[in-house]
């Protein structure tokens, strides 16, 4: 597996001539993901892919689906995707490279084949006209502490829309140690709450906090699922440019919490000395990290 250096020249600059920060669910931070971001994850949906042997016979349904571009994957392969996501923005995106036959507010289509795509939670699948799934993912949540509250009540109604024993797929970060990008998340961590300790647990307000080691375990067992096998992924962020590379980081929504409490051009400046080691001689940035994920079953 080949990781992507993301060659995108963007433009759109703050004062400081870096990204001009965005509110959470703007249109042109939801692009930012989609140009920048989402494809630094690709090693980890191929991985998957490849180990449940995705293909035509799959019914898949993917929880915090972004802007699709882990559905587009599996439909690649022959499968019959369809995802939800809370996030507007991001989801118009998702329908754009699925579904562009649905309308801006459509929930879903009539066609068998079609990407089936939903602003919500999983509750916006039950529908008796709806063949049940066999695989759900949710590659994105866990490791975000602004996401993980509900999340195992959200796992529990797909596993219900899922057959009995279909693989439920969790994401999340691997061992901080070995994730470069965790001590640049530290920056939205601290700037959040600046009386929190360099190495405690952030509040559910700071929105990011490292992994623990059995992160994923816990969350299945909450959701009444039964672990079935893990592995893990090398996922390095590259980026063209250190301005590439702040857009990409900002559009996660995990320094949200710091530009709601700190002054924007703050954070900006401090997250661009966190990325200062990791900018190579040619100008690109690029930074080693590790992801983990757990296949469990529904019961």
């Amino acid at each position: 597996m080949t990781p992507t250096l993301v060659q995108h020249g963007l433009q759109r600059s703050g004062p400081s001539g870096h990204p001009a920060p965005d509110g959470p669910g703007s249109g042109a931070r939801a692009r930012d993901w989609a140009e920048i971001q989402e494809r630094m994850l690709v090693p980890l949906y191929e991985a998957v892919y490849q180990r449940l042997d995705v293909g035509p016979q799959t019914r898949l349904l993917a929880l915090g689906c972004g802007s699709g571009l882990a559905l587009l994957m599996a439909s690649a392969r022959g499968a019959q995707v369809s995802g939800v996501d809370m996030d507007e923005p991001r989801l118009r995106l998702a329908r754009e490279r699925l579904a562009p036959e649905q309308g801006p507010d459509a929930g879903g289509n009539s066609g068998e084949s079609a990407a089936c795509l939903a602003h919500g939670g999983p509750e916006c699948m039950d529908s008796p006209q709806r063949r049940r799934f066999n695989l759900v993912t949710a590659f994105h949540p866990v490791g975000c502490v602004s996401t993980v509250e509900g999340l195992a009540a959200s796992l529990q109604t797909a596993a219900s829309l899922a057959e009995r024993g279909s693989p439920v797929v969790l994401g999340g970060w691997g061992p901080v140690e070995r994730c470069a990008t965790a001590g640049v998340l530290r920056v939205a961590q601290r700037l959040a709450d600046p009386s929190l300790p360099e190495r405690a647990t952030p509040p559910a307000a700071a929105g990011w906090r490292p992994s623990s080691r059995d992160d994923l375990e816990e969350l299945a067992e909450r959701a009444g699922l039964r672990p079935d096998g893990s592995g893990r992924v090398a996922c390095p962020f590259g980026y063209a440019d250190l301005p590439s590379a702040m857009r990409g980081l900002l559009s996660t929504g995990l320094f949200d919490a710091a530009m709601q409490v700190a002054d924007p051009a703050q954070v900006e400046k401090e997250l661009s000395e966190a990325l200062h080691p990791y900018q190579r001689a040619d100008g690109t940035v690029w930074m080693p990290n590790v992801f983990r994920y757990l296949i469990a079953r529904t019961r």
